[in-house]
């Protein structure tokens, strides 16, 4: 039975996705108490037995940093009580965004995560839509990261994508907006140029590819403050661009990025469930990732392939 073999725990970062999680898994959500003591201290205690069990636990790495405290808590929790094998599944991978020295005296914050995960004891991460690439590459564990374009692709498939451009706001996110052009038939693609002067700052430089008289999609992985998308959103009206939709994996909406975002003329805004959204927004529409995810832990725990859900 995969019950009492497999267990799928959740931490306070998303309880909501994990339980959607174990509903595509169909098996009960793990027992786990994940309290505070009176000093704000974490106290945490899993209560059921998982020695030689298949252990995932779900846990995004958003703010505040008690979620990634949480998840370090869990993975020590999970070891000492003998699981067989304990896999983080990080939905949202927070601070990776300092991935390298770029300047004198800065973190490479993303690698620190990546060794505070291993020494607490985790023997494999799951996670989606790294900020970059390279990321993967700093664990000394196994490490599955996932897209969500089959998300958005599944869902854009039933629509009539008429006239259509993908657009990259960047030319860093440049091959997840080819990728995606190729997934919806081969449509074309255009690049914004972006200048950053400081972080959470960005102004827009060119549209580089035809966006006239065309509706057009905007891709990225991340809206935080949201200056970079309206200010494509801009760029793109500025160029005759017709309708603008916009999608993101992790919408970490920060500062005042929910009122920049409600007052552009965005058309309709698709982002997933990695981060939880309470926001109430009438162009907003959340993708779950739960079957996506849910479906890698069955693959891994199964010991089967996960490479075709590696597509980007």
């Amino acid at each position: 039975m995969i019950n009492d073999t497999l267990k799928v725990f959740a931490g306070n970062s998303n309880p909501s996705l994990t339980k959607q999680i174990c509903d595509y898994l169909k098996i009960p959500l793990g027992d786990i108490t994940c309290k505070r003591f009176s000093d704000g201290e974490i106290y945490l205690k899993i209560n059921e037995n998982i020695r030689g069990v298949d252990v995932f636990i779900v846990q995004s790495t958003h703010p505040p940093a008690d979620n990634l405290f949480e998840l370090l808590l869990m993975i020590d929790a999970a070891k000492r009580a003998s699981a067989d094998r304990v896999t983080a599944v990080i939905p949202y991978f927070g601070y990776a965004r300092q991935d390298k020295k770029d300047e004198p005296r800065v973190p490479i914050s993303s690698k620190l995560i990546a060794n505070l995960l291993t020494t607490a004891g985790a023997d494999r991460i799951l996670t989606l839509d790294l900020h970059t690439d390279q990321i993967q590459g700093f664990f000394d564990i196994p490490a599955d990261h996932l897209y969500a374009t089959p998300i958005i692709v599944d869902y854009l498939s039933k629509a009539n994508l008429k006239d259509f451009t993908i657009v990259s706001p960047d030319p860093g996110g440049t091959k997840r907006a080819r990728g995606l052009a190729r997934r919806l038939g081969g449509l074309p693609l255009a690049v914004i140029d972006k200048r950053r002067p400081r972080p959470n700052e960005a102004y827009i430089v060119n549209v580089v590819g035809e966006v006239h008289g065309r509706n057009t999609l905007l891709v990225d992985d991340i809206i935080d403050t949201a200056g970079t998308i309206t200010g494509a959103v801009k760029a793109l009206k500025k160029n005759g661009a017709q309708k603008i939709y916009a999608w993101c994996t992790h919408p970490v909406l920060s500062d005042n990025a929910k009122k920049k975002l409600r007052e552009s003329p965005i058309e309709k805004l698709f982002v997933t469930n990695t981060i939880p959204l309470s926001w109430k927004f009438n162009r907003l529409k959340v993708l779950s990732v739960a079957p996506l995810l849910g479906e890698a832990i069955r693959r891994i725990h199964a010991n089967e392939s996960v490479s075709s859900l590696f597509i980007e």
